[in-house]
């Protein structure tokens, strides 16, 4: 079992596969998908990850949420989410960076996310219904939810009743959607398939529960790896190369500060015999 990621739905768009198909696919994109914590199962009895994803304000995040970001050495987060792992193999190190690649095209993945809100709305639109009849007497009620009640017993309406009320803003989960391309470089993952939520939200995507995976999945995870510190000592020697003249270059410097010092001295004899002349 690996963690999953954060990610926001950017919107949707479509690929030319090489036979020349194309394939609708919803683009999310992983902002600052980082490790703020673990879950260890001598601390809190489990195992788990806890990722945090986006840049917030400092206005907008409380001091203690502040300080736990600070200790992980992390930025400050917009979404926090946790995802369980199996053992303490699955543990990604804290501050690592999730990337695209913690997923392979062509697998299958469960997407988390609260569906688009459609405020108030009337039992038929909520519910599908088919509505009052249009004529034989029915008047001024053709789209009312009829009766809802029974008799004086039980003398109440039952709870779940099919009735007019708030309608979307629930967590839904998609489950087996197929993961058509990754983007590393640009932390893009394409999905095919329907992906809960507007734009600009928030979703947790993770291997899909109910298919099994290969061996070829990253395990703990794909991480984007930083500078290696060899790289960063031959940067350094190479802009020290590119400031420091070499000894020829100093050589010849010192050759031409001498050959102008040594020509005033050899023009001053010359300048004395005018003189006497």
């Amino acid at each position: 079992m690996r963690t999953g990621v954060i990610a926001k739905k950017v919107g949707m768009t479509r690929l030319f596969q090489e036979d020349g198909r194309h394939v609708p696919v919803t683009v999310l994109a992983l902002e600052d998908c980082q490790v703020v914590s673990h879950r260890t199962a001598d601390t809190d009895g489990y195992f788990a990850v806890q990722l945090g994803a986006g840049e917030a304000k400092q206005k907008n995040v409380a001091k203690p949420q502040r300080e736990h970001f600070g200790k992980a050495g992390v930025g400050l987060k917009m979404r926090v989410a946790e995802f369980r792992v199996e053992n303490e193999d699955g543990l990604v190190p804290v501050g690592s960076l999730i990337s695209a690649e913690h997923f392979v095209a062509g697998q299958k993945v469960d997407i988390t996310g609260h569906t688009q809100g459609k405020g108030f709305a009337g039992a038929m639109k909520r519910w599908g219904f088919g509505g009052l009849r249009a004529t034989h007497g029915v008047s001024l009620s053709h789209r009312s939810h009829g009766s809802t009640g029974n008799r004086q017993d039980p003398g109440r309406v039952f709870k779940g009743k099919k009735m007019a009320g708030h309608m979307g803003d629930r967590q839904r989960t998609q489950m087996n959607l197929e993961v058509v391309r990754t983007d590393a470089d640009r932390g893009l993952l394409f999905i095919k398939g329907s992906v809960p939520g507007a734009k600009n939200g928030w979703l947790l995507v993770r291997d899909a529960i109910k298919v099994s995976h290969g061996d070829d999945l990253p395990f703990p995870g794909a991480i984007v790896e930083a500078a290696k510190p060899q790289d960063e000592a031959a940067a350094a020697q190479a802009d020290a190369a590119i400031e420091t003249p070499t000894p020829a270059e100093e050589a010849a410097a010192e050759n031409g500060g001498a050959d102008q010092a040594a020509a005033p001295q050899a023009d001053a004899p010359a300048a004395e015999e005018k003189k006497e002349d």
